[in-house]
């Protein structure tokens, strides 16, 4: 996927895969009124990635990329396994197979770190399944508005 721009109206399916997917999981709307440009615009994180074996981020709005110090090429062809250091994944891993037993986790905490090394927890984030009008589970996706550097 390119990055969202202009030119190919912010990615406007999978935006639309994100919000939607978001809402059916909690209930509520991810960025009241959104678009796909105001999500990638958005001023809190939403990362997804794909359903491969070792799935590979898709997507990183420009907060997601600003917070991890990577441009979106260097994000979108990163393994999410990445975004947290060794001794992290271990957690993430049993929260992301507590997301799949219910579809969606709230309020999730956990250490990541940046392309630099900057390490920083995030909290109260939401992991949801990134499932499409036809029930096809397309991948996975993230947000979270409150992060404290460590």
């Amino acid at each position: 996927m390119n990055e969202p721009s202009p030119d190919n109206e912010f990615q406007p399916a999978h935006a639309a895969l994100l919000m939607a997917s978001f809402e059916a999981a909690t209930g509520r709307a991810l960025l009241p009124g959104a678009d796909a440009r105001r999500l990638y615009h958005a001023p809190f994180p939403v990362l997804s990635h794909d359903t491969a074996a070792d799935p590979v981020l898709t997507y990183g709005n420009l907060a997601a990329q600003a917070l991890w110090e990577m441009d979106w090429a260097q994000l979108t062809s990163m393994p999410s396994r990445l975004t947290a250091e060794p001794g992290h994944r271990g957690q993430r891993d049993a929260m992301f197979a507590q997301m799949r037993e219910k579809g969606c986790i709230e309020n999730y905490a956990g250490v990541r770190i940046s392309a630099t090394g900057k390490r920083f927890e995030i909290r109260e984030a939401v992991i949801w399944r990134l499932v499409d009008a036809d029930g096809v589970l397309r991948g996975e996706a993230a947000t979270f508005r409150d992060y404290l550097p460590l």
